[in-house]
């Protein structure tokens, strides 16, 4: 019962701070929200939350790199792959050899290995935590994939580093040759997993729904059991469960193109994860929060470990660590947008990168979730028994990293975000349009062979080729827009845009009546759900 308690109070804790951070005048991220309300639960209902490291890394990475991996726009990442790499793997493994050699310089008495484990988790980045940081001020789409496509592979780069920098730190020794023999069947193990299993899961279930039906409740059930199988299956050949989490995750949009499933599994498949996330990234958040009380309170034993008895010395190692971190992300940015983002071409003038593109992006490299997870994963005591040295030391550093990234992304980030131009990208509108063409004409194809087919001998024949027709002309209208070029293409998309607003108005005048009509007990519950769901679907369409 006071597990379930426990739960259940999270939960609430995640939903009310979502809706406090949406009151707040100021545009304080969600994530420092959910923080301060952790800290007030943990002072106010005494609560203790301990969970096993390896429990914690299994209950909750999983499930959000697999939903980073399958989500993420691949073709988008792909144009900046260079970019992504270069900060996802490059900027890693400096982040981890710069600082962590910057904090064992600064901090004697923790061990070179822990201190390289502290470097690795405050090395990912976490893009949803810069979404919710600026949530009011629109990021430039080439900027959040760049993000977004970091994050996904510096989590998993990140976590096999601090896996490494655990080992040493256990055995108290570090061999080179061995650490890239091991590096490569972790990554490459990890990878092959992850991919086999996703295959593997993902065939067998489209076998079966094509002899024996489809079920959406357990389609859906089955894409939050992947990622599961595939951490525990990699973990079990002492391969990266991270990495085949995250593999598992890419190959799934590819494995869903080549396997379709109903409209009805899709929609609800995507609702389930979206709550999945929410509640996931929220819990992570308050858990942070209700252990800040205990980690203050540790705090001037946990300096003793320094040397120092003044607790004030944590606040300025966390301070000279974000230092460290933000210069490294500075000048490693500057010269990766330099080589690749903005690199001299035939036709085009080189420019030297603006600053405040560089800054965005340094700011932008916000610690969240993962860092907390990784550096709860942190083993409680060595292999003989003994505490693992600095542990409360290293949670109370990056716990401060995590909120002192938050806060400064806070209020900086949207200050440069505001109007900031990126690099331009080839546009997709072209490509859209093809297949909006494309699938309007295999419609028109197919209406008028179902309604030949439907009308054949039948007497009302005219009935069908009336309907027929009404529907064709939707999308022949579709196709003439499409198709357009030059002053037609923008006058035509103006006159698309007025008549999606009129839609949407009219959608939002039929719900307020239906519900006028269920309230007033003039149409049943059941008839006013049903019309209700067939709006949402309609304006979702609209919206889109």
């Amino acid at each position: 019962m006071e597990i379930v308690s426990i739960v259940l109070l999270l939960l609430l804790a995640v939903v009310i701070s979502g809706a406090i951070s949406r009151m707040l005048p100021l545009n304080v991220p969600t994530p420092l929200v959910q923080i301060g309300l952790g800290a007030v639960i943990g002072l106010v209902a005494h609560l203790r939350v301990e969970l096993d490291p390896e429990l914690f890394l299994l209950l909750f990475l999983p499930p959000l790199l697999f939903l980073d991996g399958w989500r993420i726009p691949k073709d988008e990442m792909l144009k900046d792959l260079s970019t992504v790499v270069e900060l996802a793997l490059g900027l890693v493994l400096l982040t981890v050899v710069g600082v962590g050699l910057f904090i064992d310089w600064m901090i004697p008495a923790m061990p070179l290995g822990v201190a390289f484990a502290l470097a690795a988790v405050v090395s990912p980045t976490d893009p949803i935590a810069v979404s919710a940081i600026a949530a009011r001020v629109p990021i430039p789409r080439r900027m959040m994939h760049i993000l977004e496509g970091e994050s996904l592979l510096n989590d998993a780069t990140g976590l096999v580093c601090l896996r490494f920098a655990i080992a040493a730190a256990l055995t108290g020794s570090f061999s080179v040759a061995q650490a890239s023999l091991t590096f490569l069947w972790l990554a490459l193990g990890g990878l092959a997993v992850g991919i086999a299993v996703t295959l593997v899961v993902t065939r067998a279930k489209a076998w079966v729904s094509n002899r024996f039906g489809e079920d959406t409740g357990s389609q859906v059930l089955i894409s939050l059991l992947i990622p599961f199988a595939a951490y525990i299956s990699a973990e079990h050949l002492h391969c990266s469960g991270i990495l085949a989490v995250v593999a598992a995750g890419v190959t799934m949009t590819f494995a869903e193109v080549s396997r379709q499933a109903l409209p009805a599994t899709r929609m609800r498949r995507n609702s389930v994860w979206d709550t999945i996330q929410f509640a996931l990234n929220g819990i992570i958040f308050v858990l942070l929060g209700e252990q800040l009380p205990a980690i203050v309170e540790k705090a001037s034993e946990t300096v003793k470990v320094t040397g120092h008895s003044n607790p004030w010395w944590l606040a300025a190692y966390v301070l000279a660590i974000m230092v460290a971190l933000a210069a490294l992300r500075f000048a490693w940015v500057w010269v990766s947008f330099r080589l690749t983002l903005l690199r001299r071409r035939a036709d085009v003038p080189f420019r030297s990168p603006d600053w405040r593109l560089i800054a965005a992006m340094s700011f932008a490299g916000v610690r969240g979730a993962i860092t907390l997870a990784g550096v709860l994963t942190i083993p409680l005591a060595m292999r003989d028994g003994t505490p693992f040295p600095a542990r409360d030391l290293a949670i109370f550093l990056a716990t401060g990293v995590i909120i002192l990234s938050l806060i400064m992304a806070s209020v900086v980030l949207p200050l440069l975000l505001r109007d900031l131009r990126m690099p331009a990208e080839p546009s997709m509108q072209a490509e859209e349009d093809r297949a909006r063409v494309a699938a309007s004409e295999a419609a028109i194809r197919e209406i008028e062979r179902a309604q030949h087919a439907l009308a054949d001998g039948r007497s009302d024949a005219d009935r069908y080729a009336g309907a027929g027709t009404r529907i064709m002309d939707l999308y022949r209208e579709r196709i003439d827009v499409r198709s357009q070029e030059g002053r037609s293409l923008s006058e035509a998309r103006q006159h698309e845009r007025i008549e999606r607003d009129l839609r949407l108005a009219a959608l939002a005048a039929e719900r307020s009546e239906i519900f006028r009509l269920a309230r007033a007990g003039e149409i049943g519950s059941a008839i006013a759900q049903k019309l209700i769901r067939e709006l949402d679907l309609l304006e979702i369409r609209y919206k889109t």
